[in-house]
Formats: C-alpha cells, sequence, structure tokens
C-alpha cells in the first residue's frame, strides 16, 4: 500500500488560489479526499494575504489570475521573510508549454503542473513536496541546534573545507579562547596561529599541515606569552558523507588550563609527599634511636649509678615529648585540613599566652646556649581566642627561631600595640634566614629552608603551616621576614584586641588531694604499654589488675568491682566503647569510674567515648599528671 495514502493529513492546511469557481471546487475536493486541510481565495490579492495569516503549508496557485499573475504572486510570496518556506504548487490550464512552466519554475515555484491534472497527480505532487519540506524543516532544526550548541559550548568548534583548509565555520569561543576576532580569522583562516606561544607555533603549524596524510591531529600547546599562559587541547578529525566519503575536517580546541594546573600541583605534591614521608621517617627514627641507647645503658648499667639512669630517663623522656609534640602537630593540620578543628574562645590575658609558650622552648633554647628576650606592654593586655592554640603558635615560632640559629644566638619576642584595637607580636632571631624563594612559600605545607651548621633537626615542615591556620583562624595575620641567608628572619603576628566585659578574679589554686588507694582494672590489648602503667600505678599504692580484651575484662569487672576501670578504645573484637556501654548497663557499674586511654584524640573520638559513658578521655602517650588528677578529681 502507498505510505501517501494512509498518511494522517489532518493537520496539513493547504491554500487553493484559482480564479475559475468550478476548477478550485474540483481541486478542493480531491484535496479534503485526502485528509488536508483546505482554504480558497478567488485572486491574487485574497491569496496573498491568506498566505500571510493562515500560513499554509502549500499553496495551489493557478497562474492566470484576474488581479496579479500566479508568477508573481508566487514570488511575493517567497520575497516575504514570513511566508517564503511555504511550499508553492504553480497550475495552469492555458501556460502549458516548456517555456511557460520555465518561467514559474524561475519566479519560485516548488513545482509546475499543467491541465489537465489528474486526482492521484495531484495528491502525489502534494505530497512529494511535503515529504521535501519536512525533509528541509528537519535539516533546518538541525542546522540551528548544531549552532546553539557551538555558539554555547566553551570549546572552538571549527569547520574546514578538506580540499584546501579553508576555513568555513568557528563557533564564537574562538575570541575568549584565542584572544583575537572572527572577523580578522574569516579574513585570515591562519590567523590562529599568530595567538600560540612562539616556542610552540612551529610545531602547531607542522602537525595541522600534516593532517591530512596522516589522518591524526592531537596537540596540546600554549596560547599567549608568558604574562598570561592558557594551555589548549586541539583535535581534529575528518567528517564523512553517507559514502564514507571525507569532505569536511571538523576540529575541536578545548581550554585545559585548570587540567595543566591540576597536574602540576599533583606533580608537586607527589613530590612533596616522597619529601614528607623520607623526613617523618628521619624524624621518627632521631628520638627512637636515644630512647633504645637509654634503654641499652640502664639495662647494662648497675642500678646504683644513679646518676647515669637519671640521665638516661631524662633523654628518654624528651624524646618522647618530642615523639607527642610531632604525632600533635600532624592530628592538628589533618583537623584544620578538615575542617574539623574547633576553637575554644575566651578572654585571656597576654601573659597567659606567652609564657606557656616560653615554658615550652625554655629546655631547646639553654641546651642551644641562645638568649632569648622578651618584651611585654606594661598594661595588662586582654585577647580572645583560644588560650591553648594562641600558645601553641607563639611556641611554634620560638622553637622554630631556637632550631634554625646557630648555638649562642639571639632570640627576641617583641610585643607592641600598633593600635588600640590590635596587638602585634615580633618572634626574631639572628639564625640563618630565609631565601626570597622559600620566603613567598615559608607558609606552605612541608615546606623547609637551609639547615644550621650543626645540622638541628629540620622537622617535618608543618610547623609554620600550622602556625599560619591558626593565626587565620583567629582572625590575624602573620608574615615572614628576611634579608636573605645568613641575616636571620622575623616573624610578625597581629591580633585583633578584646576588652573583656569583666574581669574574672584569678581563682586561688585548689591544692589536689593525695588520691587514695584504688582498685585499678587496665584494659589494652598492648601488653607492654599495660604491665608498665600497671607497674607504675602499684608503685602508687593502687590495687591493680589487667585484662586484654572485653571478655576478660568483663569476668575480672564483675569479680574485683573496681574504683576506676582505664580502657583502650582499639581492643581487638569487642572494642572499648562497646564495652563501656555494657559495662554502664549493669547497675554494679553505674558509678564506676571509666576513663579512656588511647590514641585517637579527634574531637570526634572525644564525643564518642563521652557518649559511650566514659567520664575522661586521655590520648596517649597521656602524661602521668593528667592520669593522677583523673583518678583523685571527685567523680
Amino acid at each position: 500500500m502507498n505510505k501517501d495514502t494512509v498518511m494522517d493529513n489532518s493537520s496539513i492546511l493547504i491554500l487553493n488560489v484559482d480564479d475559475n469557481d468550478g476548477a478550485r471546487y474540483v481541486k478542493t475536493r480531491i484535496l479534503q479526499s485526502a485528509g488536508f486541510r483546505v482554504i480558497e481565495a478567488a485572486n491574487g490579492t485574497d491569496g496573498l494575504e491568506l498566505a500571510r495569516k493562515q500560513m499554509p503549508a502549500l499553496v495551489l496557485l493557478d497562474v492566470k489570475l484576474p488581479d496579479i499573475s500566479g508568477i508573481e504572486v508566487c514570488r511575493r510570496i517567497k520575497a516575504d521573510v514570513a511566508t517564503c518556506t511555504v511550499l508553492v504548487l504553480q497550475t495552469s490550464a492555458a501556460l502549458i508549454g516548456r517555456d511557460d512552466k520555465i518561467r514559474g519554475l524561475d519566479g519560485g515555484a516548488d513545482n509546475y503542473l499543467a491541465a489537465p491534472i489528474e486526482a492521484d497527480e495531484l495528491i502525489a505532487n502534494v505530497n512529494a513536496l511535503l515529504r521535501l519540506q519536512r525533509t528541509q524543516m528537519d535539516l533546518r532544526n538541525s542546522e540551528e541546534r548544531f549552532r546553539q550548541l557551538t555558539d554555547n559550548i566553551e570549546d572552538v568548534f571549527w569547520m574546514f573545507s578538506i580540499s584546501d583548509h579553508q576555513l568555513l565555520y568557528a563557533s564564537p569561543a574562538y575570541e575568549r579562547l584565542f584572544g583575537r576576532s572572527l572577523t580578522q580569522l574569516q579574513q585570515a583562516p591562519d590567523d590562529w596561529l599568530v595567538a600560540v606561544h612562539a616556542e610552540d607555533r612551529q610545531l602547531v603549524q607542522a602537525g595541522w599541515q600534516a593532517f591530512l596524510s596522516q589522518g591524526h591531529y592531537d596537540q596540546e600547546y600554549r596560547l599567549g606569552q608568558d604574562g598570561a599562559i592558557r594551555w589548549v587541547r586541539d583535535r581534529a578529525f575528518l567528517v564523512r558523507d553517507d559514502q564514507q566519503q571525507p569532505y569536511r575536517i571538523a576540529r575541536i580546541s578545548s581550554d585545559i588550563s585548570e587540567r595543566k594546573n591540576m597536574e602540576s600541583l599533583l606533580r608537586q605534591a607527589d613530590e612533596h609527599k616522597d619529601d614528607f614521608l623520607a623526613t617523618l621517617a628521619h624524624e621518627l627514627r632521631n628520638p627512637l634511636s636515644p630512647i633504645r641507647n637509654a634503654v641499652t645503658l640502664m639495662n647494662t648499667v648497675p642500678a646504683t649509678q644513679t646518676e647515669v639512669h637519671q640521665h638516661a630517663r631524662d633523654v628518654i623522656l624528651r624524646q618522647v615529648g618530642h615523639l607527642t609534640h610531632l604525632v600533635d602537630d600532624l592530628l592538628d593540620v589533618a583537623r584544620i585540613s578538615q575542617g574539623k578543628l574547633t576553637l575554644r574562645h575566651d578572654d585571656v590575658e597576654l601573659h597567659a599566652v606567652v609564657e606557656p609558650a616560653v615554658e615550652t622552648v625554655k629546655a631547646l633554647v639553654e641546651s642551644r646556649g641562645h638568649t632569648l628576650t622578651v618584651e611585654l606592654p606594661p598594661q595588662p593586655v586582654w585577647l580572645h581566642g583560644d588560650p591553648v592554640r594562641l600558645s601553641q603558635i607563639l611556641g611554634n615560632l620560638l622553637h622554630n627561631a631556637a632550631k634554625f640559629t646557630d648555638p649562642g644566638g639571639e632570640i627576641s619576642l617583641n610585643v607592641t600595640l600598633p593600635q588600640t584595637d590590635r596587638i602585634r607580636i615580633a618572634v626574631g632571631d639572628n639564625g640563618i634566614g630565609i631565601t626570597s624563594y622559600n620566603l613567598a612559600r615559608i607558609f606552605g605545607m612541608f615546606t623547609q629552608g637551609a639547615s644550621t651548621r650543626d645540622r638541628m633537626h629540620d622537622g617535618l615542615g608543618i610547623g609554620l603551616s600550622l602556625v599560619s591556620r591558626l593565626v587565620e583562624m583567629h582572625g590575624g595575620t602573620v608574615v615572614a621576614y628576611s634579608d636573605g641567608i645568613g641575616h636571620g628572619s622575623t616573624f610578625v603576628l597581629e591580633f585583633p584586641l578584646r576588652q573583656p566585659v569583666t574581669a574574672s578574679p584569678v581563682a586561688a589554686p585548689v591544692a589536689l588531694a593525695t588520691p587514695g588507694v584504688q582498685r585499678l582494672l587496665l584494659v589494652d590489648d598492648n601488653a607492654d604499654s599495660v604491665s608498665v602503667m600497671a607497674e607504675l600505678l602499684t608503685l602508687m599504692g593502687h590495687d591493680v589488675a589487667t585484662a586484654h580484651n572485653a571478655e576478660d575484662a568483663l569476668v575480672l569487672a564483675r569479680a574485683r568491682q573496681p574504683d576506676t576501670i582505664l580502657l583502650d578504645l582499639g581492643l581487638p573484637g569487642t572494642d572499648g566503647y562497646t564495652l563501656a556501654r555494657m559495662l554502664r548497663a549493669e547497675p554494679a557499674f553505674a558509678q564506676t569510674r571509666l576513663i579512656a586511654h588511647t590514641g585517637y584524640g579527634s574531637e570526634q573520638d572525644r564525643e564518642r567515648s563521652r557518649l559511650a559513658g566514659f567520664d575522661y578521655h586521655l590520648v596517649k602517650p597521656a602524661n602521668f599528671d593528667d592520669l593522677e588528677r583523673a583518678l583523685q578529681v571527685e567523680h
């Protein structure tokens, strides 16, 4: 069956223009029988008006009309932007010669039929023209979609002829990416090469010219000069027709500057990672070596040589302190990077910030023979911030100054008030100084400068990064100054000041009561750790039992009913959180003091331990004074 005979034509409107009533009636009936909707006009003037108002799909137009020639009507329909896409099928019973048909087609008609016209011939011609119109409309829609796509993408889309590489089209993104006008490109198709970096231009041009012979073009190159470089990835491929014959060259240019920057940052990060791991291994081995030697010394020298044993213990305590400081800095940096470090803001007097910082660096300053000068304003100065973190900032700067100054150097901490609401703290030294290259990146993660002559530990390169981030979190600024190697350095901090609403009186220190003898249960899967702590607590007079897993701990707890239980959180099988909840679920342990003793020290870990029922959270390696306080504070 003919596809046209089953086509639904009810939505298609046809304008039938003929001054002969009988002929017009017949043609209308034929078209209606095929399902078309038909409107009529008896002259050219009415036909033009209906064409503009009704926008028919096709005009069936007789050539001989009383007012305007059908050829002129056709010309006007095709010349009007509003009706130029309307199909015109001209018919004539008088002008049926070859020249008449040519004149009609030249006037814009889409086809020309001479009478007599059979019904099926008329319908077949109308359907053929409508199919052509649909095809053309689909093509125009496709082209419009393509134009909108290429006009709105960030990539540059190009189209070239295959014979001579002449430019046929370039999308508007060309001007944004290449920084040159499309008009200039259309006049000179090779103008885009001017935008290519001088060092890349010859190679890019050679690759583009060799595209047809090689069948491949995919290049990455720079645009612009050293002042403003952008990276581009340029690709081209052949466009083929339905016979698989190439007839166009399509090309896409993409801005890959961000990708290139990320690749550079990843390479740098990878290099920093390698440096960091090597330095971390070095920093961990450094304190471990004297700790091992001190233990060996204590095992070798008789206990009667108390001075030797005391010296070995002092070495172990110092090196453990160094390791603890190292781990704390790493954890702080991780928390800040993840946005998990919270500050405990309070009104704090300047001395309460400076004195702990000076105390933390005192031993290092004395061991290296430095002179430390501290100058503070005579009047009380109040800051608003986290006292511990503010002291940590100054402690890190003083520690760096002592570390990167050759023995016998001078270090200063000078506090001034440049404005009534600002405080300036300068930490200076006459140490090794900082190169101009390192000065620009000194607060970056894992950044390290030169070493002192005695090769003092360089550290992990995270201390100053931590300082910078903590200062920023307090609303302050930090700037480094140095005239270069051998000329020392100065770090200047500035913070906003705050006058406290009320000056709270300093509470008198409360003397801690000597802890009474307690029944203690220590639970830790690290046998060495739990045995040493048990011995120390036993020497203090406590009755101590130990367990290495949750199951044994429950049995011992029920049998001994301890006053305090110290739990490691990372137990095998049932962890410390679960064990704490199990203990709290039993009435016998509702008032038992539970102390978490763990290597997990984040705010989330502390909150988890609190929710699990712990009374205190001590982070390994816990200071023994902190443990004593946790044992003796009233529960």
